[in-house]
């Protein structure tokens, strides 16, 4: 008989507990930030920001972090200045030229070609026309990291898809592409290796000088 009865109570309980739910509004709900979470939208003014300002602003006089900042502006007074200042970093090796080659094939070839002749994918295509080949123009590592950074003509800035070392082994790439153009060596020989390849090819030349 009690088991009986606790079986009835039991059954009770339960029918008036889940008379009570309601599908579209729990009874309990836990965090209920997890479910309805504040939408705010873009440059939004909400109570969360002080004054109510737009949004955040990082504090005066700081830089994100690993941003080196470029002291050259976007005007044609320090891409000149830029050109005749700034000088590749980095050493002439092959794990800088073998990356920057494969950011040139990436970002440049399509218009300047995988050679620099001017004769890229698009440029075959007409989809741009005039795009010169690097033995053409008088271009150094500085005004060609000025490049990448800033953009030329309808050529884009292309900062944001690399970073400081990327931009600089493309420099170091396009300064080996324009050599080869050239029939030039890269990297270009010292004075003394110079002497002894003169040497080489006119012995009867260097045998006079040391007479």
């Amino acid at each position: 008989m009690k088991k009986i009865i606790h079986i009835t109570v039991l059954l009770v309980a339960s029918l008036t507990l889940v008379s009570c739910f309601q599908k579209d509004k729990p009874n309990y709900q836990y965090f209920p930030q997890m479910y309805i979470s504040p939408s705010y939208e873009t440059y939004g003014n909400y109570e969360i920001f002080p004054d109510q300002m737009e949004a955040m602003t990082p504090p005066e006089n700081t830089v994100p972090r690993g941003w080196k900042p470029f002291n050259y502006k976007n005007t044609f007074e320090d891409r000149a200045r830029a050109k005749e200042e700034l000088k590749n970093p980095l050493s002439i090796s092959d794990e800088n030229l073998d990356n920057g080659k494969k950011m040139y094939d990436l970002y440049c070839a399509v218009c300047h070609g995988a050679k620099g002749d001017g004769q890229g994918i698009l440029v075959k295509r007409e989809k741009f026309l005039g795009v010169p080949s690097y033995a053409d123009r008088d271009i150094t590592e500085g005004s060609t990291y000025y490049t990448i950074m800033y953009g030329l003509n309808t050529m884009g800035s292309h900062s944001s898809q690399t970073n400081e070392k990327e931009r600089w082994q493309i420099t170091m790439y396009v300064q080996k592409l324009r050599a080869n153009l050239k029939g030039e060596d890269y990297p270009p020989k010292t004075t003394s290796e110079q002497e002894v390849t003169n040497a080489e090819n006119n012995p009867v030349v260097e045998a006079n000088n040391q007479h």
